[in-house]
């Protein structure tokens, strides 16, 4: 058995893990690396035509955005993932290709006016939908035969929509020995979705650590604490911009900007407006909105039952277009504006 670490080594995005065993080649994620070049990400070592399949942990981009570029490389393996992360990387992968697209136009444009020639983007539409075609969406607790001597189960990380923590039984040489790729970990009581689940032992644990130098302090009252900025920030005649990636954090504003207007309502007192300025956010809070019940926590399934649309409200204004983006600047009414992108990269903010 080998593992050979691809990307997100020194740094928190790009993660790409090589699982070598048997013969069989493995990869868990292939992240996009996102913000500055710090470190350069390892190429494959060995063709993308002999991945024999992918275990994803979530549709963030610095865990899946590669996919569609292995794809265009050669690969023609299984990408293993929950459902739930399936149908988000529908969204966040076309989103990506497209963006990736655009830029190459622009500088191609760029380049012929100086003499210079063509830009490729790094993969097309096309790339990101071949991928797609090449998912296994799963279920929690399921355990999935990869191989006729290799298993493997995904456990809620409690991070994102569908995320996951992967265990994997890897039998080689008639020995089996049990690894777990942990992905990103959520923290408990977030809002919308279950606390993470514990794998019960492992000969091998890989671990990814953004936060691995810092405890995080107990947080009550969250949602007091956000309400008395945003009321602060209105009275004196301002806007709140809160950049937020647009799936996993832009919901969670959501929930909880619902759960504050719903009680000042309540109580009679001023409901603030909300404006989501991130089509690709729109189109996830769908996706939460039709997903299986059994991915969400207890509070966010009871409001599903009580018939309460936990993400929507009467305050709420979805821009989906450029049009509707640009007219907030022209709207001088106070309101709370949640924007792409959390890495204040490649979005509105």
């Amino acid at each position: 058995m080998k593992i050979t670490f691809l990307g997100a080594a020194h740094e928190v995005t790009g993660s790409c893990t090589l699982l070598e065993a048997g013969g069989r080649y493995i990869l868990v994620d292939c992240g996009m690396e996102q913000g500055r070049d710090t470190f350069v990400m390892q190429q494959l070592p060995v063709e993308a035509a002999r991945i024999d399949c992918v275990l994803l942990t979530h549709a963030h981009i610095d865990h899946s955005g590669k996919l569609p570029l292995l794809y265009k490389e050669g690969f023609k393996g299984t990408v293993y993932a929950t459902e739930a992360t399936y149908h988000l990387c529908e969204i966040m992968l076309m989103d990506c290709a497209h963006i990736l697209e655009s830029e190459a136009e622009r500088e191609t444009r760029k380049g012929r006016r100086s003499g210079g020639g063509s830009a490729e983007p790094l993969y097309s539409l096309e790339d990101a939908r071949g991928v797609l075609g090449r998912f296994r969406p799963c279920g929690y607790g399921e355990e999935i035969r990869v191989f006729d001597d290799t298993y493997v189960r995904f456990l809620d990380a409690g991070h994102l929509l569908g995320s996951a923590c992967i265990e994997v039984w890897l039998g080689e040489g008639g020995r089996q020995r049990k690894l777990v790729f942990s992905g990103d970990l959520g923290n408990p009581d977030k809002p919308i979705i279950q606390d993470p689940q514990t794998a019960a032992e492992a000969d091998y644990v890989i671990l990814e650590s953004t936060y691995g130098n810092r405890l995080h302090k107990e947080r009550p009252g969250v949602a007091a604490d956000l309400e008395a900025f945003v009321e602060r920030t209105l009275e004196r005649g301002g806007n709140v911009v809160m950049p937020s990636f647009a799936i996993g954090r832009a919901q969670e504003m959501l929930y909880l900007f619902r759960q504050i207007n719903d009680e000042r309502q309540a109580a009679g007192r001023f409901v603030f407006p909300v404006y989501l300025d991130s089509p690709l956010a729109g189109e996830a809070t769908s996706i939460f909105l039709q997903c299986d019940p059994s991915y969400f926590d207890s509070e966010m399934r009871e409001l599903l039952h009580r018939g309460v649309n936990p993400l929507m409200f009467k305050s709420l204004r979805v821009a989906a277009g450029i049009g509707e983006s640009r007219a907030i600047n022209d709207d001088p009414q106070p309101k709370v504006i949640i924007s792409a992108s959390g890495m204040c990269e490649a979005g509105r903010v």
